[in-house]
């Protein structure tokens, strides 16, 4: 479960204050889960296949991909929406996150 704690940072003059939210999730359990499923052997893939398991991402990982995109200016950019899916996609390929993947 995410968890979510928001901080004021006061200023001198109110309106220059602002409100950070900060994210944190246990992430453990699924990192382990993805181990243990790498582990198995996996059905070989099929084109259109869609019962077969990629991955598990924590919430905090997907709101991270999400601030990154927000950052580079996809403002528009939503969490679920086929375009983010395009990015999780795109991250689950780059080496640097092949942890998630489970097969």
């Amino acid at each position: 479960m995410m968890q979510t704690r928001l901080i004021l940072e006061a200023a001198p003059r109110q309106k220059d204050s602002i409100v950070v939210a900060e994210f944190w999730q246990d992430v453990e359990p699924i990192l382990e889960r993805n181990k243990m499923l790498r582990s198995m052997p996996q059905p070989p893939r099929r084109r259109g296949d869609w019962g077969r398991h990629i991955a598990t991402i924590p919430n905090v990982i997907l709101v991270r991909w999400l601030n990154e995109e927000h950052a580079r200016g996809r403002t528009d950019l939503a969490l679920f929406s086929k375009e983010f899916d395009e990015v999780v996609k795109r991250k689950l390929n780059d080496p640097d996150w092949a942890y998630l993947r489970t097969d």
